[in-house]
């Protein structure tokens, strides 16, 4: 059973990395319905919104708690996140909250010099709230999916992105599910489990920029397609 400070770390650790990946999802999705499915759009802004909200109260809980692995390994932000929101908020006039983006640059590992007595209430509200907002997305997402195989909709993202991005939810909503039950992990199973899981996501990532790219960029789409390739080729390796 994790104890108290684990469980209020490893809680964070998971919402710094995973929340981000879902408000951008959310962003992906809105940006890719027609004007027909406007309401789509508008649910997809709305989760969009709430795991900005979300994310903001994890950072404002995980300064000086946050695990230095987690903050030395470039899952929180790297070094291209703040202008390709900028970028992307200029192309599309959706705004995106930066500071959000210069909060987490600025968090510090710490050593739980704060109560943690104090801290654990408020992270296992945070889990139930992200928990309840997570079996929305996913239910939004099944239904798009659901929708655009069965030909009822048309959206500019593949199919398989939005399978793509149903399953990111999914593992994370697992992974709080776990936490919140205070579940001691299997190092070796999870670590295996772990790398399966994102050396398929890898190489999805470099072969949708395959199928994006213009025609005449064969250098850039040889590339993607190798990495693509690549990835495809680790779980025999793993």
């Amino acid at each position: 059973m994790l104890s108290n400070i684990d469980f209020v770390r490893r809680s964070l650790d998971i919402h710094l990395f995973f929340a981000r990946i879902m408000k951008e999802h959310s962003f992906f999705l809105q940006l890719g319905f027609t004007p027909r499915d406007a309401d789509f759009a508008r649910q997809a802004d709305d989760f969009r919104k709430a795991f900005d909200d979300l994310l903001k109260a994890v950072i404002l809980l995980s300064d000086g708690v946050v695990s230095p692995q987690v903050l030395q390994s470039g899952e929180v932000v790297t070094p291209y996140t703040l202008e390709a929101e900028r970028l992307s908020s200029f192309f599309t006039g959706v705004r995106i909250p930066t500071e959000l983006t210069r909060a987490e640059t600025g968090l510090a590992a710490g050593n739980l010099i704060r109560d943690v007595k104090k801290l654990e209430p408020r992270v296992f509200d945070l889990n139930q709230k992200a928990m309840d907002l997570l079996a929305g997305l996913i239910r939004f997402k099944n239904t798009v999916l659901s929708n655009v195989l069965s030909c009822k909709m048309f959206t500019l993202n593949y199919p398989l992105l939005i399978d793509h991005i149903l399953r990111e939810a999914n593992l994370y909503l697992r992974m709080i599910q776990r936490v919140q039950r205070r579940e001691e992990v299997n190092t070796d199973k999870e670590i295996l489990e772990q790398e399966l899981f994102w050396n398929r996501i890898m190489g999805e990532h470099a072969k949708f920029i395959r199928g994006l790219l213009d025609p005449t960029e064969e250098g850039l789409f040889n590339m993607a397609n190798d990495f693509g390739n690549l990835f495809d080729d680790c779980p025999t390796k793993s």
